[in-house]
């Protein structure tokens, strides 16, 4: 499969080496940096330097490619989206943006070729694992969907390291947030809905963000009386950033925030992904629970070192491609996360990286 994958970060070039290594797909790899490009030259890659934000270049760089992985900035995914469609390109991406993927099912339809935004941990995985849980229910109480990326050792008073896009972080912490409570779809305010929770003895908070829900709130609409995400952070954090967004006003003034950010706070390789799922409901006429708990580590390789967010990521994204080229997900419209069954995504080549993931069996 002849797969044009745009954008050349830290995600765009763990896909670049997981698609290349399959032997499965030709990947060209487009951004307008030369400089980020010239870093994937050991993979083996192509490589071509495109003006991602030009329609018009993009257009004509994206002719004759089957597949379109997007991994730029999520402000750019319906400019992508509209450009693949005119290519007549299928479309994968990682946008937790709500809006875009609201405008991505519209360009979908009636499209001879497949759209499938939200391809990463959450949305993406997190959505696929919570449907697994619920289908096996006669009826649904409450979904709960906690995820997190967190470093492994934080030391400031955030207690946090940059794992990801600056752009996604702050998009998640000032958008409203889809939810269903008491059997109504409602908009949450993001950081809100504060709770603190243990898992393998380490204490951490959730709270609203937006986007990790994916397209569930549609798909289980009139099914289950609570559905919420949440992202999971070590405790004090929603309040210093309360304090930042709201307090200093600098949710209004996001792009101060996120170069702060940038320029304070390190990244960090070593990081840990917390995945955490409960589902309970009527099965059998008894109220059960059935609960998922992962955690994924980061890769120490000393020769090819990959954060856990940087696996979890690309691995969502890629198996998605690769269930889609080997048949066993729609080949045209919009496909949603859930659509994806579990079995098959845990078995995939690229998907077993939750599989060998190590699951927690218990929580406090």
């Amino acid at each position: 499969m002849k797969v044009a994958l745009l954008g050349a970060g830290h995600i765009g070039q763990t896909i670049a080496r997981l698609l290349q290594g399959s032997g499965d797909y030709q990947v060209t790899v487009m951004d307008k940096s030369a400089a980020a490009l010239a870093k994937l030259e050991p993979v083996g890659v192509k490589t071509l330097v495109v003006d991602t934000e030009d329609a018009k270049a993009l257009f004509a760089a994206l002719k004759g490619q089957e597949t379109v992985i997007n991994a730029l900035p999520y402000h750019l995914a319906i400019t992508v989206a509209h450009v693949a469609l005119e290519a007549g390109c299928n479309y994968f991406d990682l946008t937790e943006d709500v809006a875009a993927t609201k405008e991505i099912k519209r360009i979908a339809e009636g499209a001879k070729t497949a759209f499938m935004p939200q391809c990463g941990l959450a949305p993406g995985f997190i959505g696929i694992v919570a449907h697994h849980l619920a289908k096996s229910f006669d009826s649904l109480h409450d979904v709960k969907m906690r995820v997190g990326a967190l470093p492994a050792f934080p030391t400031n008073a955030l207690k946090y390291n940059l794992t990801w896009s600056v752009d996604g972080l702050i998009n998640e912490y000032c958008h409203p947030c889809e939810s269903i409570h008491d059997g109504e779809t409602i908009a949450a305010l993001p950081l809100e809905g504060l709770e603190h929770f243990s898992l393998d003895g380490t204490e951490y908070e959730a709270f609203n963000t937006s986007g990790g829900l994916g397209t569930l709130c549609e798909t289980l609409a009139g099914r289950v009386r609570n559905l919420d995400y949440k992202t999971v952070r070590y405790p004090g954090h929603r309040d210093l950033m309360m304090m930042l967004l709201h307090d200093l006003q600098l949710k209004s003034d996001q792009e101060t925030l996120k170069n702060i950010m940038r320029k304070s706070m390190p990244a960090t390789m070593q990081d840990v992904v917390l995945v955490f799922v409960t589902v309970s409901g009527m099965r059998g006429g008894s109220l059960v629970q059935e609960v998922f708990a992962r955690k994924i580590f980061a890769d120490r390789d000393e020769a090819a070192p990959l954060s856990a967010i940087q696996i979890t990521t690309a691995a969502g994204i890629c198996a998605a491609v690769d269930l889609f080229r080997e048949g066993k997900l729609p080949r045209a419209g919009f496909i949603r996360q859930e659509q994806v069954e579990l079995p098959a995504f845990l078995a995939n080549r690229f998907g077993k990286a939750y599989q060998q993931s190590r699951q927690v069996e218990s929580i406090g």
